[in-house]
């Protein structure tokens, strides 16, 4: 019984370790990459649809990216999303058949903001691994009566190691990010 706990738990937590590194890539650097689009929700009749589904994307030049929408009718639903993506300051241009997004270059203030970004994206993912361990030595607590006291105290030793492992892997990310960010 111990021994599922542990392993849903580290499961749960690798899940929230490769959410965050997800989240971390949305964040753009000096260089246009298709996965700052991947959570770019278009409006495709009526309905809110990714736009990967939609469209390929590919970067031409260090800053142009070119979003080739598989529906030409698709192309003015995706500009305007596009448009309204925060975070991004980027001004798409439709010539009919593509649409081109040029993205500007950044400055220091930028840069910094996205760093702040970046961290408080690191801070979530590391409250919602807590959080998970938090279930988890509930789950144990639960089982006071059924196991040896030892037990659960070496359940706990290990839960509490899985929990460091996740949190220093959430901070091997963002410094590789933070890394990212800053290098001009």
């Amino acid at each position: 019984m111990i021994a599922e706990i542990l392993a849903d738990t580290k499961t749960r937590m690798d899940r929230a370790v490769e959410a965050a590194k997800e989240d971390f890539s949305t964040v753009r650097t000096g260089r246009a990459n298709p996965q700052l689009f991947q959570k770019v929700m278009v409006e495709y009749y009526g309905t809110p649809t990714p736009l990967a589904q939609l469209a390929s994307l590919n970067a031409l030049e260090a800053r142009t990216l070119v979003i080739t929408p598989y529906d030409k009718s698709a192309l003015k639903g995706i500009e305007q999303a596009v448009r309204d993506m925060p975070n991004l300051g980027a001004n798409p241009s439709n010539d009919g058949n593509v649409v081109r997004v040029t993205m500007p270059e950044l400055t220091a203030d930028r840069r910094k903001e996205y760093v702040k970004l970046v961290k408080t994206k690191a801070e979530d993912a590391k409250v919602h691994v807590r959080g998970i361990r938090r279930k988890s030595k509930d789950e144990l607590d639960a089982l006071k009566g059924e196991v040896s006291d030892d037990d659960l105290a070496r359940a706990e030793k290990e839960l509490d190691a899985v929990t460091k492992t996740h949190v220093d892997l959430i901070d091997e990310a963002l410094k590789r990010k933070e890394a990212e960010l800053l290098e001009v």
